[in-house]
């Protein structure tokens, strides 16, 4: 039985990913770690600690959906005592992702910034037609609910990321939003955003051509989704060795 620990337990996916641990015969919630009080209850064998270094140490695995600034924390406290980490925070900057695929040299790590298969897959459909449809427009969009923080989303820049790489670009190509005059460039990579009500996720990924186009949407209608595949991904990253990893390893995409 795999014993879990919860990072950013108090968030929705936190709250959610607690509730499938505790029905799955294959794992055990063994700590939760928290900066205010739990507005929930769980089985009292459960440690819930502020202190991390206790919450570490009582974990085989951890899933962390939090904020990058937790997320660094916690992987500083991690890598003094090598536990196996899924992260699925949104947000990280270059220094933070440098950072955490150092510490994927002393423990296995799966970092995500969308948990379902549903992305993982379209990740890979889009990297096919990235370099199949090489004149076509690129333009990608996205729209969360009105709460969310990060713009555009961390998964709209994986998306963009993977159409960049199957192309030979970078991230300066990369336009968030337009405004004006506004004229595209050749091999620019539109990245909208919307935010508004209680949408779970929404994101686009369009082909445009010359007489015709194509439009890939990926619609996420529930938080359980991400739960799921947290924990997907932690009963997967058991049996792997030290290295950071993606959704796509998971399903051999």
């Amino acid at each position: 039985m795999l014993e879990i620990g919860i990072f950013g337990a108090t968030g929705r996916v936190g709250n959610l990913l607690i509730s499938e641990i505790l029905a799955n015969k294959n794992t055990k919630l063994a700590s939760v770690y928290v900066r205010n009080e739990l507005q929930y209850s769980i089985p009292s064998s459960v440690l819930v600690t502020k202190d991390m270094e206790s919450f570490v140490n009582s974990s085989q695995i951890i899933i962390d959906f939090s904020s990058p600034e937790a997320t660094i924390k916690l992987l500083e406290c991690a890598k003094e005592n090598p536990t196996p980490l899924v992260i699925g925070t949104t947000g990280l900057n270059k220094e933070q992702l440098e950072f955490l695929h150092k510490c994927g040299n002393l423990m296995p790590i799966l970092y995500s910034t969308n948990m379902s298969e549903g992305i993982a897959i379209l990740n890979k459909v889009i990297e096919l037609l990235s370099s199949r449809l090489s004149d076509y427009d690129i333009e990608i969009t996205e729209i969360h609910h009105k709460y969310k923080k990060d713009s555009p989303s961390g998964t709209a820049l994986t998306l963009a990321q993977t159409v960049a790489n199957a192309r030979g670009l970078d991230d300066n190509t990369f336009k968030m939003g337009r405004d004006g005059v506004c004229i595209r460039n050749e091999n620019e990579i539109g990245i909208m955003s919307l935010r508004g009500g209680d949408v779970v996720g929404r994101h686009t990924v369009g082909f445009y051509g010359n007489g015709e186009y194509i439009e890939l949407t990926h619609n996420a209608t529930s938080r359980l989704t991400f739960a799921k595949g947290a924990l997907h991904a932690a009963l997967w990253l058991k049996k792997q060795n030290n290295g950071v990893y993606s959704m796509k390893d998971i399903f051999d995409l």
